[in-house]
């Protein structure tokens, strides 16, 4: 009868006393009428999993913990894609208390350990190899070396992809960890119970560990899914995501919701650019979720999905990772379908959920995002702490959250987790990201706030930049930096990836800056455009601004930028290399 008996952030105390087992609520809505999950992938038809089966493997999963002495607190670490097996071994680990933490197979063996390293998994799960832009992957030699490297992993259970005929020295196989068919038997878990431990970007140093609770997770997804997405028991949901992403987590968590769950191994936009729309019609799929940066790619390719594929179940689609742009959101109602709801949502890994985001209730605006979600008290705030309409502000959230952080992995005083979110006003959740607030109460997200850009006193975000050169077709991708000099100067230069026909010539720089201050300001052109072979971004997709911007104001790389934790680590080199050059100069 207690729901909120602490309001405090952080450390904010949800149903003291009550418990949920995550794994639990999700197998209250099995039903015999609709699967419970849809497994695709690159070189395969999609395969049905019942509820009765899937509920078979998880608890045959869970008592193979249990044999292994897995229990409540103790770790299972996933190194796997976005297979059936993940969602399976999972909701084993959640149905006896442990703490699940996954990293997606394209992570090499430092970006692994410095995660895994953290949280000492008892049993890992790992995937022999992939398969991804129609390559094959194998992964047996990083598995050796995380099982060498983690000397808290006592058992090793391998999920074959690439070579179904060997096991690992030392190994158990996956078809016995799951060979027991059985009912689950769920740990009665407290509310606040880790549920699972997600990372965050790590861009400079060490990716933090933040922890969420069974309770907090179970309520704010069920509000997502169903109040936001309008999505329940019949539809068919997916979302474009690795293991590694907060995405993978939340769209797991629409079988809490009776959904139907749809998992790809694979790229996503393979063998074909518009590879998810294919991938929405072969499954009947009613929502399909993916990045801003895919639906934008689309976009610019001139794809018109309607015309080739039957999207006639899709009711919902979604998108996230970066603001979706307006060309972006004109497209989908006309190259996709016009009915539609399309949700452009902002939140982040933090939380597991959104701030701001969709609802079937109010029309959508292109360019902007619909309202803050339910319970959440967004607001943007000056830089003295006060609200403002219609002006760039700090995303701030002033009242708790169920599934925010329990904690920060190894943080025991909490001071990295305070450091994270509530300074520079205690007390106030402030995200990091630059949001308007319109007169109309729809929302602008234009970038982060601290790779903002700041002429004169004037902030900008990046958002409008971006939205500006990516609609020359001569640019692929794209990156801008506000970098403050020591002398007190500030240099905002533009880099641009070219397509592979192009070329940076005069003529084209002129065509840039014509465009970003017809489509933004003036003051939004850029100080220099410079050609570069790559743009690098975080493996959910986020360029990496700060870091980049760190390297270009003498920090040293090591400091400036895991690699680790970055998609094309190469690239980075070719701006490490400018910043000595521009410094030396």
């Amino acid at each position: 009868d207690r729901v909120l008996t602490r309001r405090g952030m952080p450390g904010a105390e949800w149903f003291p006393g009550g418990g949920v087992n995550y794994a639990e609520q999700v197998f209250r809505q099995s039903t015999p009428d609709h699967p419970a999950v849809i497994a695709t992938a690159e070189d395969a038809e999609p395969i049905e999993i019942s509820w009765e089966a899937l509920r078979g493997q998880v608890g045959a999963f869970a008592a193979t913990l249990r044999r292994l002495g897995v229990g409540p607190g103790d770790r299972v670490g996933g190194y796997l894609p976005n297979v059936p097996e993940a969602v399976v071994a999972f909701l084993g680990a959640a149905s006896v208390g442990a703490v699940w933490s996954a990293c997606a197979p394209d992570f090499g063996t430092r970006a692994v350990l410095d995660r895994f390293a953290q949280i000492e998994p008892t049993v890992l799960v790992a995937v022999d190899g992939y398969r991804f832009n129609g390559r094959e992957f194998d992964r047996r030699d990083v598995v050796a070396s995380l099982r060498e490297a983690l000397p808290s992993v006592r058992t090793t259970i391998s999920v074959p992809r690439l070579f179904p005929d060997e096991l690992p020295d030392g190994a158990l196989a996956w078809a016995d960890a799951v060979a027991d068919l059985q009912e689950p038997a769920f740990e009665a878990t407290a509310f606040d119970h880790p549920l699972w431990i997600v990372y965050s970007s790590g861009t400079t140093g060490l990716p933090k560990g933040i922890v969420h609770g069974h309770g907090g997770v179970v309520l704010e997804q069920r509000k997502a899914a169903e109040l936001h997405m309008d999505v329940g028991v019949g539809d068919r949901f997916f979302w474009y995501a690795s293991t590694a992403w907060i995405m993978w987590n939340i769209a797991t968590s629409t079988l809490l919701s009776g959904c139907t769950l749809v998992v790809h191994d694979g790229a996503p936009a393979y063998p074909a650019p518009d590879a998810q729309f294919a991938l929405a019609a072969r499954t009947g799929m009613t929502y399909l979720g993916t990045s801003a940066g895919y639906l934008s790619a689309c976009e610019k390719a001139g794809l018109r999905p309607r015309d080739r594929h039957d999207l006639s179940a899709l009711r919902g689609i979604g998108s996230t990772g970066s603001p979706l742009p307006t060309a972006a959101f004109r497209w989908v109602y006309d190259a996709v379908a016009d009915d539609v709801l399309l949700g452009s949502l902002s939140g982040g890994t933090d939380v597991a959920t959104g701030f701001i985001g969709a609802s079937p209730l109010l029309p959508v605006t292109a360019g902007e995002l619909q309202r803050p979600m339910l319970g959440v008290a967004a607001a943007a705030w000056s830089p003295d702490g006060e609200p403002v309409t219609g002006e760039l502000g700090e995303l701030v959230i002033t009242e708790p959250m169920p599934s925010m952080p329990l904690r920060f992995w190894n943080d025991p005083d909490g001071a990295r987790y305070r450091a994270a979110y509530f300074e520079p006003w205690p007390g106030v959740w402030r995200h990091g990201d630059w949001m308007e607030i319109t007169e109309r109460g729809t929302c602008v997200i234009t970038g982060r706030s601290d790779s903002t850009l700041n002429r004169g006193g004037v902030r900008m975000g990046t958002a409008d930049i971006y939205a500006a050169v990516e609609s020359v077709p001569e640019v692929r991708d794209c990156v801008v930096l506000g970098v403050e000099q020591p002398d007190g100067g500030y240099w905002m230069p533009l880099f641009v990836q070219l397509a592979p026909d192009a070329e940076l010539t005069d003529e084209l720089v002129a065509r840039l800056r014509a465009v970003i201050r017809e489509q933004a300001s003036p003051r939004h052109v850029p100080d220099e455009i410079l050609a570069v072979p790559a743009v690098p971004h975080t493996r959910t997709g986020k360029r990496l601004e700060v870091p980049l911007k760190r390297l270009f104001q003498g920090v040293d790389p090591a400091k400036a930028v895991n690699v680790g934790t970055v998609d094309d680590p190469a690239a980075v080199e070719h701006y490490v290399a400018l910043a000595r050059e521009r410094a030396s100069s």
